[in-house]
């Protein structure tokens, strides 16, 4: 008891400088939770980019779509036709982009005959909410399949995914219980969200302050806590053993880089893997761009010909 109350009321210089050390600690650590959890705001909500075109003046003759999400406001997808009963190329934007950014890689697709579908996930586009970094977003890709799966006009067993960071992880998720799914493009994959919530502190300068990163996920693990079970995205890779995946790597992202290296080597399947010096395809100019559309379509027309469905 004697040592409480000398911590409650010092009176011995070595307690009093104790007491004001133990003080300072507590506030900073205070200060660090604030700080992140503001942080893990403003990563979780970043600010939208537009997302509307005219669609009766855009070439490819697209369609809007309606479909749901359970739990969520009804959403819209646009779906590019190509030929009747093809398979279906799913297009999955990335972190803070929106599907307007990917209507070049659409066009490249379409014009091998595929049938092509895009849409936004929550918080981005003309979409409300938050992300969770692929927990939800994949169960966003799971609806929109169902609903394109439902028309007439497509194969309903076959489909590829192509995701950049976000939407690789969504797509890698749903593939791994989704045996619709016949070819993977993955631009960027991470293998846990909480390695997303770690960048995107790195990129505000603040991860130098001690256990800002560390604050930083512990809030994002609050916010998304019923998926706190939830296992890396490798620790199941074998249920996608039989899926074609070409895993793209850039080398002016070397963190996210090193992570989707990580995955393709534990990958059993069959793979590819190409490497590009710069990443993040709706910033590339015209060339890279090109070159870019043409390796992701050279991928997709070997292992998921657009005719296949066809012929069967």
């Amino acid at each position: 008891m004697s040592i409480l109350s000398e911590l409650r009321y010092p009176t011995r210089w070595y307690t009093r400088l104790l007491t004001a050390v133990l003080a300072l600690v507590f506030f900073a650590v205070l200060a660090t939770a604030g700080v992140a959890g503001f942080l893990v705001y403003r990563i979780v909500k970043p600010e939208r980019t537009s997302s509307e075109i005219n669609l009766q003046s855009f070439p490819g003759r697209p369609d809007a779509m309606q479909f749901t999400v359970l739990g969520q406001q009804a959403r819209e997808g646009w779906f590019f036709p190509g030929l009747r009963g093809a398979p279906t190329i799913v297009l999955c934007h990335g972190y803070g982009s929106s599907r307007a950014e990917l209507l070049t890689l659409v066009s490249a697709l379409q014009d091998h005959q595929y049938n092509v579908f895009l849409f936004d996930f929550a918080g981005h586009g003309g979409n409300s909410g938050a992300t969770t970094f692929g927990y939800r977003e994949a169960d966003e890709l799971r609806s929109a399949l169902d609903a394109v799966a439902a028309r007439n006009d497509v194969d309903p067993h076959s489909f590829g995914l192509w995701g950049y960071n976000l939407g690789a992880y969504a797509a890698l998720r749903e593939a791994e219980r989704d045996s619709r799914i016949r070819a993977l493009v993955l631009d960027s994959v991470y293998d846990t969200p909480a390695q997303m919530v770690k960048i995107g502190v790195e990129r505000t300068g603040l991860a130098g302050f001690p256990l800002m990163i560390r604050s930083a996920e512990f809030s994002f693990d609050l916010l998304n806590s019923r998926f706190r079970n939830e296992p890396p995205l490798s620790a199941r890779l074998d249920a996608v053993a039989n899926v074609p995946i070409l895993f793209i790597q850039a080398s002016d992202d070397p963190e996210l880089g090193n992570i989707s290296r990580s995955i393709y080597l534990k990958a059993s399947g069959p793979r590819e893997q190409a490497n590009i010096g710069l990443g993040n395809f709706v910033a590339m100019n015209d060339d890279d761009k090109r070159a870019y559309e043409n390796r992701v379509v050279s991928f997709f027309l070997a292992q998921l010909p657009a005719t296949m469905s066809i012929r069967r």
